[in-house]
């Protein structure tokens, strides 16, 4: 025997019941038009990011590394740096290698300060080669991931 909606105890509601939905006036929609104004007129806090070209950074000391799309990058990299770091790292050594722009990576400041990229003047330098993962960096891997590496690194030898 199936219940209906209408004998539902009082306490239980029913459940296709929707809460009253309070409107004012005719703002049930957008106005005419709205998908055609520019975004940047609609939020006016909201700036595009500009466009960088970075070029190859000719590091005669880093030539111990890995190329960006190497499983070492993209296991213990992201581990230490996070996902988002390690894409825009992938997206400007790319951009670098064949001479393209690509808008400023957000995680740009945080590439800088561990050594991925640099500022020369004007001049955005991206690392074509990555470096292993210095010291600090192992000691702050999960433990699993930090034999990983240690048995990577003899391994390579």
């Amino acid at each position: 025997m199936s219940a209906s909606p209408s004998s539902a105890a009082p306490e239980v509601v029913p459940f296709d019941a929707r809460p009253p939905i309070e409107q004012a006036g005719d703002e049930t929609a957008p106005p005419p038009g709205a998908a055609d104004t520019p975004y940047r007129l609609l939020r006016p806090t909201v700036a595009p990011r500009r466009e960088v070209k970075p070029k190859v950074w000719d590091d005669h000391h880093a030539t111990l590394g890995y190329p960006p799309s190497h499983h070492y990058v993209r296991h213990f990299w992201v581990a230490a740096l996070g996902s988002g770091a390690v894409a825009d790292l992938i997206r400007l050594a790319v951009a670098a290698d064949r001479g393209r722009s690509l808008p400023e990576p957000t995680y740009l400041n945080l590439l800088i300060s561990e050594g991925l990229a640099a500022r020369d003047g004007s001049d955005l330098l991206a690392r074509t080669v990555i470096p292993p993962l210095a010291a600090r960096h192992v000691r702050n891997l999960p433990p699993r991931l930090r034999r990983e590496h240690t048995h990577h690194r003899f391994a390579s030898r």
